[in-house]
């Protein structure tokens, strides 16, 4: 019966060798970050099958265009953003400013909020049409309207995320 040898190099006889290969390990990651990152575990970002993902802006004051004035695109701001099958405003009550109160039989589908930058992103949504709103002091806010009187609506495809831009406009002057 044959015993396997391993080369003399490769030997480690003693505590000593145990621990001078260790610190030499150490040394190794230490010094090199490029060669300690081949070994370390990647983590893997959730695979993002679709949704909606966007911005909010705050837009006020005077916004009127001029021929020596930038009009402002307006401030990133925090604030909920509340996801709704698309709602038409048939389907809501609204307070006289416009801003909506309660939609009678109609649950959010899912509630997020915006990072100081305004961003957010809603994942897992089934493809289909929703209501994107935010929410204000006064009520939830929206302030698109397409021909079918459907309220901030996007519509989310299978296999994509949609991009979209919610401008809070109520305390603006256009």
């Amino acid at each position: 019966m044959a015993i396997a040898t391993c080369p003399k190099y490769f030997r480690l006889t003693s505590t000593k060798s145990m621990l001078n290969l260790l610190w030499l390990t150490l040394a190794l990651f230490a010094a090199n970050p490029s060669f300690a990152q081949k070994f370390r575990p990647t983590k893997r970002k959730p695979t993002v099958n679709q949704g909606i993902c966007g911005t909010v802006l705050e837009k006020t004051g005077n916004n009127m265009p001029g021929p020596d004035k930038i009009v402002p695109k307006g401030q990133p701001v925090v604030r909920e953003v509340v996801i709704y099958p698309v709602l038409t405003m048939d389907q809501t009550t609204a307070n006289d400013d416009g801003f909506i109160t309660d939609v009678p039989g109609i649950k959010p589908i899912k509630t997020v909020k915006s990072d100081k930058l305004g961003k957010f992103c809603v994942y897992n949504l089934p493809a289909g049409r929703y209501s994107v709103l935010v929410r204000e002091p006064k009520g939830l806010y929206g302030n698109s309207f397409d021909a079918a009187n459907r309220v901030n609506a996007e519509t989310v495809t299978t296999g994509k995320v949609t991009k979209m831009t919610i401008e809070i406009t109520h305390q603006a002057a256009f």
